[in-house]
This record gives C-alpha cells, sequence and structure tokens, in this order.
C-alpha cells in the first residue's frame, strides 16, 4: 500500500446526476456521494480528473444554456486505511419498505433488504431521485407485477421491485451499467428476468409498470417510447427531473394523468397513468 493518497472533492451547483452519470462513465473505481458533489480516492494524482470535470462542466454549460458551479479541491492524505473510513460513510437507509445497504452491513429483520455494492454501483438510494422512485416502488409494485427498468444505472430500482415479487426486465445504453446491475442483482440472489444495452423500444412487450429514473431533456425525448411500453392501465414512474422542468416534461405526457407526484428537495417523481 502506498505511504500517501489523494482525495479530490468535487462540488456542483446543479445537474447532480449528469455529473454523477460522467463520473461513472469515466472513473475505473467507485466514488462517494454527496448532498451537493462527490469524493474521488486514488492513490494517483487526480488532475487529469480535474480537467476532464471542468471540460465536461464547459460542454454543459453550453448545452444547457446555464452557469454551472464547479469547485474541485484536490488533497494528499496519508494513506492509514481509507477504505474502511469510506465503507464507514455508507450509512443504511430505510425507505419505504425496503432497507439498503452495503454488503459489509448486517441485514434488517424486518424490512425488505437490498445490499448494494458502491464498489461496483452508483445508485445506492442517498440521491433523492434514487430514494423517491423506491418510494413509488414500495406503494405502486406488487407482486408478478411485469416491469421494465429504463436507464437501470445501478439496479437498484429493479432490484427492490424484484423484493416485491414483480418480473423484471431493464435496460441501459451504457454497458457498464448494465454489468453492475446484473452483479448488484446476483448479490442480492435475484436476476432480471431480460436485461440488454440499448433503450427500450428493442423491447417489444408491454408492461404494468415503466420505470425511467434518467434526466428531464431525455426523458422527452423519449416519451412515445416509454408510453408505448406500458399496459393500457399500467403506471409509468419518472424521476430526475428537477422541479423548475417539470411543466416542460409534462408536456410531452399530456395524455397521461398524474397519479402522485413525490418531491425530495428541488426533485420530482411523477406517476403517471394514461387518460
Amino acid at each position: 500500500m502506498e505511504e500517501y493518497y489523494y482525495e479530490l472533492v468535487v462540488k456542483v451547483s446543479s445537474h447532480h446526476s449528469l455529473f454523477s452519470d460522467f463520473l461513472s462513465d469515466t472513473l475505473p473505481v467507485g466514488f462517494e456521494e454527496l448532498d451537493d458533489g462527490f469524493i474521488i480516492r486514488s492513490e494517483d494524482e487526480l488532475d487529469t480528473m480535474v480537467w476532464g470535470l471542468e471540460q465536461f462542466q464547459e460542454a454543459l454549460q453550453k448545452a444547457l444554456g446555464e452557469p454551472i458551479e464547479l469547485e474541485c479541491t484536490q488533497t494528499k492524505r496519508q494513506n492509514s486505511d481509507w477504505i474502511e473510513v469510506y465503507q464507514k460513510s455508507i450509512e443504511p437507509l430505510q425507505i419505504g419498505k425496503f432497507y439498503i445497504h452495503p454488503t459489509w452491513d448486517a441485514k434488517h429483520p424486518d424490512l425488505l433488504n437490498i445490499e448494494i455494492d458502491p464498489a461496483l454501483a452508483f445508485g445506492t438510494g442517498h440521491h433523492p431521485t434514487t430514494a423517491t422512485c423506491l418510494l413509488a416502488i414500495s406503494k405502486y409494485v406488487t407482486a408478478k407485477n411485469t416491469l421494465l427498468d429504463v436507464g437501470c444505472g445501478s439496479g437498484i430500482l429493479g432490484i427492490a421491485a424484484m423484493r416485491l415479487g414483480a418480473i423484471v426486465d431493464a435496460c441501459d445504453t451504457d454497458p457498464i451499467s448494465v454489468e453492475n446491475a446484473q452483479k448488484n442483482a446476483f448479490l442480492n440472489a435475484l436476476e432480471f428476468e431480460k436485461i440488454w444495452e440499448g433503450s427500450s423500444s428493442l423491447s417489444d412487450k408491454k408492461y404494468d409498470i415503466v420505470i425511467a429514473n434518467i434526466v428531464a431533456d431525455v426523458l422527452t425525448f423519449i416519451a412515445k417510447d416509454l408510453k408505448g411500453a406500458m399496459n393500457p392501465d399500467g403506471l409509468l414512474i419518472l424521476s430526475g427531473i428537477l422541479d423548475k422542468y417539470e411543466l416542460k416534461v409534462m408536456n410531452y405526457y399530456k395524455d397521461c394523468q398524474v397519479v402522485e407526484k413525490i418531491q425530495k428537495d428541488e426533485w420530482v417523481t411523477l406517476v403517471l397513468k394514461k387518460q
């Protein structure tokens, strides 16, 4: 083990989920999520990662037409046992019927346990969009429901639905996410009915529940595909929506009625049903 390691604290003013996606695609190891950013640890200097984040920030600002603040602070630290420190920082969560905990933590005797290894995955329930999706799943998913998780990421939402007895398919355009979702399902002694790299349009099945926890702009682009994947009396759970973009998203789902709106901080999750 090296005598020192480098810790990079990244703080972002907005679009936390987009920066999270960028890091998950770029880093070969996991990272710690904060409410307003991330912590990255490595035995190598992280100057290249800082440069990459700055380039991503600049491109994102141009694409969205709005300022995004980025602050990166790199510190050289004594390498005692930062893995143990990191593990202690990941606290279990109780959300609805579920208890989400890292693999090294004990199970809850009375709740539906979901084990997530943060070294493998980047959706652990700590972000408001994941948390509110889990609340919706806890309330609306029942045994034998068919469910499609679009943009599955770590697979935590599909795993939660399987814990309730649902039959779950999943997809993601990122092959690393598909692999991570399968690994996390295996950790929980579960298996997706079908999982693939690509979009929801690659499936010709109809589902009782379709979930998409992505970002507002993508939810508008794929609105037709998501609605097309629903059974006539099915539910659509949309998340990853900043409250200021809620009306923009709903303009693409005017043929749906809002069954419930779940908000945490500035993030909104919508439960929709076809009119």
